[in-house]
C-alpha cells in the first residue's frame, strides 16, 4: 500500500531515465509527420510555431539526457529538450486513441511495423515544457543546463567528484542533494532513501562529514538511482509519473523510509518512521538508523 507523502513529488533522475529510454526505443529512427501544438504555455520558452516548424518532418536520431532534463537530436541539425516539471508524462500510443485531457503536444510519427503511432505531451499543472533549439545556441537557450552538477548515471561520478562538490557548501546534507548544481537528478524521494542507507540524517552537517562517508554517499546515490531505473522508476499516489506505454514504476515497494511514515523500520525493526517537514519539502528517516 502506498502512503500519501502530502507533498507533490516530480519525476526524479530513475524516472526520467525510464522515460528517455522508451522514447528511444519507441520514436528514434521514425520521422514526424506532423506537429500539434494544444497549451501555448508548454512551449512558452521559443514559442508554438518555432516547435512546430522545427519538429515538422525531421526524425530524431538520439536521446539523451542530463539530470532531469531529456535532451533528443534531430537530423535537422537541431534538438529538442523536454522536462516533466512535476506533473509532465510523454506517452506514445496508436493514431486514433483518445487524448487524455492536458495533451499539449502531439507529434504523429511514421509507420514502425505496419503501426502509426504519435508521441503525446501530457501536463495537467503546465509547468513542464518542450523546448526545439539550435545545440550552437544552448548556452542561450538553456542556460540551467551548464550549470548543473554530475549526473550520477550518464557521468563519471564518486567520492573524489562529489567531495569536489560540496567543497565551500555549508549546512545540512539534505538541500544539498536536492541542489542540480552539486548533483544533478536527485529529488525528495531518492535524497531520503540514500541518506537512509548510509545512516545519515537530513539534518548532519556537511563539515561533520568524513571523507569516508562522502565515499559512502556517492556509491549510496549511484547504486540507488540504478537500482531504481531498473525497477522503472517510483510511482506514488500523488505522481504522474508513467514511462511511455502507461506502466508504473515500481521501485516504491522497494523503499524503506519515503512514504512510509508511522511504519516500522524496515533496516533496524525496532522503530517507526518518522516524517518532518523541512523548507516546505517532507522527510522521512529513522531516527535509530539515521545520526
Amino acid at each position: 500500500m502506498w502512503h500519501m507523502s502530502h507533498c507533490p513529488t516530480m519525476p526524479e533522475l530513475p524516472e526520467v531515465e525510464t522515460v528517455r529510454r522508451g522514447i528511444e526505443t519507441k520514436v528514434v529512427g521514425r520521422k514526424i509527420l506532423s506537429v500539434e501544438v494544444g497549451r501555448e504555455r508548454s512551449v512558452r520558452r521559443v514559442g508554438k510555431e518555432a516547435v512546430i516548424h522545427g519538429l515538422n518532418g525531421t526524425t530524431m536520431t538520439a536521446v539523451r539526457r542530463r539530470g532531469k532534463y531529456i535532451l533528443c537530436d534531430l537530423d535537422s541539425g537541431d534538438a529538442v529538450m523536454i522536462h516533466l516539471r512535476m506533473s509532465g508524462r510523454v506517452l506514445v500510443e496508436p493514431f486514433g486513441t483518445e487524448r487524455p485531457p492536458h495533451t499539449h503536444v502531439v507529434l504523429q510519427l511514421s509507420k514502425r511495423d505496419g503501426a502509426l503511432d504519435e508521441m503525446w505531451f501530457v501536463d495537467p499543472r503546465t509547468f513542464g515544457e518542450v523546448v526545439v533549439y539550435d545545440p550552437r545556441n544552448e548556452a542561450e537557450v538553456l542556460p540551467e543546463l551548464a550549470k548543473l552538477g554530475p549526473d550520477p548515471i550518464s557521468d563519471p561520478f564518486d567520492g573524489a567528484i562529489l567531495a569536489e562538490r560540496l567543497v565551500g557548501r555549508r549546512g545540512a546534507i539534505k538541500p544539498l542533494l536536492l541542489n542540480q548544481h552539486v548533483v544533478a537528478g536527485v529529488g525528495n524521494i531518492y535524497a531520503d532513501e540514500v541518506l537512509h542507507r548510509v545512516g545519515l540524517r537530513w539534518s548532519r552537517t556537511v563539515d561533520t562529514l568524513s571523507r569516508k562517508k562522502i565515499d559512502q554517499l556517492a556509491v549510496a546515490i549511484h547504486e540507488i538511482l540504478a537500482e531504481a531505473i531498473e525497477s522503472g522508476g517510483s510511482t506514488l499516489q500523488d505522481t504522474q509519473y508513467v514511462d511511455v506505454e502507461g506502466n508504473v514504476g515500481s521501485f516504491q515497494e522497494n523503499h524503506r523510509v519515503y512514504g512510509r511514515e508511522g511504519l516500522g523500520c524496515l533496516t533496524c525493526g525496532k522503530t517507526s518512521i518518522r516524517r518532518v517537514m523541512v523548507a516546505g519539502r517532507s522527510t522521512s528517516y529513522c531516527p535509530r538508523c539515521q545520526k
